[in-house]
C-alpha cells in the first residue's frame, strides 16, 4: 500500500488531496498555563516536560495572535512559497483558561484567510462542556484538529511521567469530541523508561481501535531543563537506538489502520538542550532510514491491522477532575505542561 512515495498515511498526503497543495504548520503561544504546574493537580508538570512547555519552536506569547501570524508566516514565506496554513497553539495546555479568552483567541487565529485549519494541543481532563461547544462552533467555519497526549495506555508509566489523568478520562475525552465531528489527534510517545516493545506496542494498537483522526508517534528525547532530564544525568537510562526505533515505527505502523494519518514518527528536541539520544537530532537522516526500513520488510501502514469491536469508548465513565481554569491566562515564562506535543 503506497501513499505516493511513502508507505505510511501521512498528513501532508492528506492535506495535498484536501487542499490542493502543500500546508504549513504556523506554531503560535496562547500564553496559557496548565493544571501540572499550577497547583490544581500538580506543580511539577509532566516529568519530560521542558520550560517551554512542549512549545520550544512556538512564537512568543507575548505577541497577539494577529502579530504572531503574521511573523511566522513570514519566516516560513523567506524559504518556501506557501500560501495556506494551520495555525497550531502547541505550548502548555490550550483549553486551560477561561472560555472568554479562548474565544477571542481562536476566532483571531481562524480569521487569517490564509489559515485553513485550527489545530489545537491540549490535555483530556481541560475540555469543559463549555469549552467543547466553543470547539464546536469553531469547527463549522473552519477544521479544528484537537491533540491529546496519550503517551501510554499504561498506568505504571503513566504515574511515573506524572499525567494526571486516568485512561477514562482520555477515552470519555475522545468520545466528547468525535461525537461533535471533532478531528482528535493522539500523540504517544515511544520509549518511555521501563516499558517494553509489546507495551509500546498494545498503546499504538490501542489508539489505532479508536474512532480518531491522526496519531503522532514521539521518540522519547531527554532534555536537559526536564526532571527526566535529571533523572538522565544521574543515573542514565537506555533509550532507543536509531535502528531499534525505526523497526519500532515499522511495527506500529504495520499495525494501524490505513484510514489514520500519521502526523508525527520521530521527534527533534532543541539542539541545545537534547541530552540524548543525540542522533534524533537529525531528523531527515532518521526519516530516511524509517523509508528504507519499511521497504527493506516490504510492509506498510495497516499491513497487519485486524478490525474488531473491542474498544467501547463510549462505555468509559468520566473521570476529569480537573478544576476548571478561571484565573487570567499565565505568560510564556510562568511555566507550562507538556500535554500533545
Amino acid at each position: 500500500m503506497f501513499w505516493n512515495d511513502k508507505r505510511y498515511y501521512s498528513v501532508d498526503y492528506y492535506l495535498k488531496q484536501t487542499f490542493g497543495e502543500k500546508v504549513y504548520r504556523l506554531s503560535l503561544n496562547g500564553g496559557m498555563s496548565c493544571p501540572n504546574r499550577d497547583g490544581a493537580l500538580d506543580t511539577r508538570g509532566c516529568i519530560f516536560c521542558s520550560l517551554a512547555g512542549s512549545g520550544d519552536f512556538a512564537q512568543s506569547g507575548n505577541l497577539p495572535i494577529s502579530r504572531q501570524l503574521c511573523v511566522a508566516k513570514k519566516q516560513i514565506q523567506q524559504k518556501r512559497n506557501c500560501r495556506k496554513f494551520i495555525a497550531y497553539f502547541q505550548a502548555y495546555t490550550n483549553t486551560y483558561a477561561p472560555v472568554e479568552i479562548l474565544q477571542k483567541l481562536f476566532w483571531d487565529a481562524i480569521s487569517d484567510p490564509d489559515v485553513v485549519i485550527l489545530s489545537i494541543a491540549t490535555r483530556p481532563d481541560c475540555l469543559s462542556k463549555e469549552v467543547l461547544s466553543l470547539l464546536e462552533e469553531l469547527n463549522q467555519c473552519k477544521p479544528v484538529w484537537i491533540e491529546l497526549g496519550l503517551q501510554t495506555i499504561h498506568p505504571e508509566t503513566s504515574r511515573f511521567i506524572r499525567s494526571g489523568f486516568t485512561l477514562e478520562c482520555f477515552h470519555h475525552a475522545v468520545t466528547q469530541l468525535t461525537s461533535r465531528n471533532i478531528s482528535v489527534i493522539v500523540h504517544v510517545i515511544l520509549g518511555l523508561p521501563g516499558e517494553t516493545k509489546k507495551q509500546m506496542l498494545k498503546t499504538v494498537s490501542h489508539v489505532g481501535r479508536l474512532n480518531v483522526f491522526g496519531i503522532k508517534l514521539q521518540l522519547l528525547h531527554v532534555l536537559s531543563d526536564t526532571d527526566l532530564g535529571a533523572l538522565y544525568q544521574k543515573a542514565p537510562f537506555p533509550l532507543l537506538s536509531q535502528e531499534e526505533y525505526c523497526q519500532l515505527i515499522g511495527d506500529c505502523l504495520e499495525i494501524l489502520p490505513e484510514t489514520i494519518t500519521i502526523h508525527r514518527l520521530t521527534g527533534d528536541g532543541p539542539k541545545g538542550l537534547l541530552l540524548a539520544p543525540l542522533w534524533s537530532s537529525a531528523k531527515r537522516s532518521v526519516l530516511n532510514q524509517i523509508q528504507k526500513t519499511l521497504k527493506d520488510r516490504d510492509t506498510w501502514q495497516g499491513k497487519y491491522y485486524i478490525p474488531d469491536d473491542i474498544t467501547g469508548t463510549a462505555s468509559y465513565k468520566n473521570d476529569c477532575t480537573t478544576p476548571e481554569k478561571t484565573s487570567d491566562v499565565r505568560s510564556e515564562t510562568d511555566g507550562g505542561s507538556p500535554d500533545a506535543i
